[in-house]
């Protein structure tokens, strides 16, 4: 008895935890009411390549900081102490020498260095606030492209049970039918073979929606089993901008093509710089020198120079670097060739963008008219779905002519929601390609920077 009892307890305590358990997961997985936009803004928030080009946006910055300081003043401190034998003039019995320097310099002119360094550390600087303009540009298609799959599979449940609930339908006919003898056993097993296919369609499709929320969850952010409640639904707004439009608003527009020609004027600052190397340099600078004895200050008991120095200079210096071996030449034709790298790359990119506009407004003339051939397509199937269910009925037609138009049908219902997610798709990727601004105001960057 006692075993019992406790084989009893046992089992209501494990029941108990297996409950907390699954109500701890149930707690678990949030539940989230999202729009299309709702999701991108999470994607732009979260996303972590868009967080790594924010910190090369600061590297930049500093960059620009560093070429602006370097054309400013600069303080130096030397301090040396020295332990000094051996015979020393004058019979001085000296045992350390101490030296202090401090010392203020500028540049005055460096044959056009400082001012390319500091015209392409702007120019940087620009380019890198465009980069992360592209980069939330490709995440918000990514969303995009994510958010549309999730709702085509959604789509597809609803064709994946209108399917099941139709050959149900059929089925219950065909086993009254075959109660009073009027069709024979084959059609009851075949509407049931054609009953347990559609159970497995929707199976899938569940299964192909529930991968499709947990990329969309990874894309903008959230924990992967997060219920995501789609708000929108895929539609057809017809697109009425021409071709040669979306192309020229590219070529104006798009992030990487801005960021190349940027990136063909900062390589010719790099030229001016390599280029000064043959060209004279003045600084001005003050200086304040005292050495002796004693570690910051001059022996005034000794009158020899080289043991006690208090001296001061002001003035300005020149280095012309007249011959250093053809080294600056060669930097120069680095420089030259960096330069032409970069207009190639930008030329490319310019024919790679048309090119991609011109395919995502064909992908997309293409799923519009898709859309109204798979729209008159679902209208016929269910026509054709309904005569042969009469004409089955009527005892003229046959269990295969049904289960023939419900599959047409299914397929036609299928094909309608896919030109629809074409469509949704394509629109996406033309706003990609066209460069389509997220948080940019792109026509400050089509002049170069202004020098201050």
């Amino acid at each position: 008895m006692k075993t019992y009892r406790f084989k009893k307890l046992s089992a209501m305590v494990c029941a108990g935890l297996m409950s907390l358990s699954v109500a701890s997961m149930a707690m678990a997985a949030e539940s989230m009411d999202v729009n299309i936009e709702d999701c991108v803004q999470m994607a732009l928030n979260n996303n972590h390549t868009i967080k790594s080009a924010l910190a090369d946006y600061d590297a930049a910055v500093w960059k620009r900081h560093e070429a602006r300081r370097t054309a400013g003043p600069t303080l130096n401190w030397t301090s040396a102490a020295r332990r000094i034998g051996g015979a020393a003039p004058n019979d001085a019995n000296v045992n350390a020498l101490y030296s202090n320097t401090v010392a203020v310099s500028m540049p005055i002119y460096t044959g056009g260095q400082l001012e390319a360094s500091m015209r392409a550390a702007d120019l940087g600087l620009d380019a890198s606030e465009i980069a992360i303009e592209a980069t939330k540009q490709s995440i918000k298609a990514k969303t995009q492209a994510a958010y549309f799959k999730a709702l085509n599979c959604r789509n597809q449940i609803k064709v994946s049970q209108e399917s099941v609930n139709t050959i149900e339908e059929h089925l219950k006919n065909v086993n009254a039918q075959y109660s009073v003898g009027t069709v024979a056993k084959t059609d009851v097993l075949a509407s049931q073979v054609q009953l347990s296919n559609a159970q497995l369609g929707l199976v899938s499709a569940k299964n192909n929606y529930n991968v499709a929320i947990a990329a969309l969850n990874n894309v903008i952010g959230q924990p992967a089993d997060t219920n995501l409640n789609l708000k929108d639904e895929l539609d057809y707004n017809p697109y009425e901008i021409s071709l040669d439009s979306c192309t020229q608003y590219a070529r104006d527009n798009r992030p990487d093509i801005l960021a190349a020609d940027y990136k063909v004027k900062i390589a010719k600052a790099q030229e001016d710089i390599a280029g000064a190397g043959n060209k004279p340099k003045v600084n001005a600078e003050v200086s304040r020198s005292f050495a002796g004895e004693k570690p910051f200050g001059s022996d005034t008991k000794q009158t020899d120079f080289y043991y006690s120095q208090n001296t001061w200079y002001m003035g300005l210096g020149m280095s012309w670097n007249i011959f250093d071996n053809n080294v600056t030449q060669a930097k120069v034709k680095q420089s030259e060739a960096a330069t032409l790298k970069a207009e190639e790359n930008a030329k490319s990119l310019r024919e790679n963008s048309d090119l991609e506009v011109r395919t995502a407004y064909l992908n997309l003339n293409a799923a519009a008219q898709s859309i109204d051939t798979a729209k008159v397509a679902v209208e016929k199937a269910k026509e054709d779905y309904k005569i042969a269910q009469v004409r089955y009925t009527a005892g003229v037609g046959t269990n295969l002519d049904v289960m023939d138009a419900e599959s047409k049908l299914t397929t036609a219902q299928s094909n309608y929601y896919n030109a629809l997610y074409q469509y949704n798709s394509s629109k996406a990727d033309l706003d990609r390609a066209m460069g389509i601004m997220v948080d940019l105001d792109v026509n400050k960057f089509k002049a170069e920077p202004k020098k201050n």
